[in-house]
């Protein structure tokens, strides 16, 4: 249920299903206006439930809900952050980036492309939740693939990580030619963040543990990027 509000109506008023011999009974409509106080913020609720299930309309503490609902990799995302803005109790108390559902690692569309290639303190963490949400389903078809981590880890911090591991696939005209990729399964992981903090390793840590194949030893490394190039006096 949701807060009530003060001065809140109500979508469907007790009063005017009374029996037609009540319509003009001050005491009665004024005690049946009680109840409605207490049932609007239902019936708000009611009318607008398909906004609920809406990762870019619900209230920011369902959609942490929601988030738990369908499995999304939200790790890295501290669900205290943007408190704040659950404050209101309403509908649409953020907006989903553009959509996430292209392709591909790093896609020019969602929190990449908001956050530029600064650190995923830019975005804020409300935003970064409600796209891991509307991204879960298409995420968990791609779980344990190099194209889910590197999304996963996007979305968590909106820069795209760089992922080296030990698979790889070939072809060869001949048969019996060299087995591609590495004997031994290996995971390394390097993400590049303008002010790293250890907090940042942590957290990347942590969802990769989540979001790889499960039987992948790996490695995480956060480093700090370049963000000027150094020039020299001729």
């Amino acid at each position: 249920m949701r807060g009530s509000l003060d001065g809140l109506g109500s979508s469907a008023p007790v009063g005017a299903m009374l029996p037609a011999i009540f319509a003009d009974d001050d005491l009665a409509q004024r005690f049946v206006a009680g109840l409605d106080e207490v049932l609007a913020p239902f019936l708000v609720v009611l009318d607008n439930l398909d906004a609920y299930f809406d990762p870019a309309l619900a209230p920011l503490d369902f959609t942490r809900w929601l988030a738990d609902w369908v499995g999304a990799e939200t790790e890295g995302i501290d669900p205290g952050v943007d408190a704040a803005g659950a404050a209101g109790g309403g509908v649409g108390a953020g907006a989903v980036p553009a959509s996430t559902e292209a392709g591909g690692t790093g896609a020019g569309s969602g929190p990449a492309s908001a956050a530029g290639a600064g650190r995923a303190g830019a975005l804020p963490a409300e935003l970064r939740l409600r796209a891991a949400v509307a991204a879960a389903a298409r995420l968990h078809r791609v779980r344990g693939t190099r194209r889910g981590l590197s999304e996963a880890v996007r979305l968590v911090f909106g820069v795209p990580p760089e992922i080296r591991e030990s698979g790889a696939a070939a072809w060869h005209a001949r048969p019996l030619g060299p087995v591609p990729g590495d004997r031994r399964p290996h995971l390394h992981v390097t993400l590049r963040l303008p002010d790293p903090s250890p907090a940042d390793h942590h957290r990347l840590d942590t969802l990769v543990a989540a979001a790889r194949p499960a039987h992948m030893p790996y490695t995480v490394e956060v480093i700090a990027s370049a963000v000027a190039e150094r020039t020299t006096d001729r």
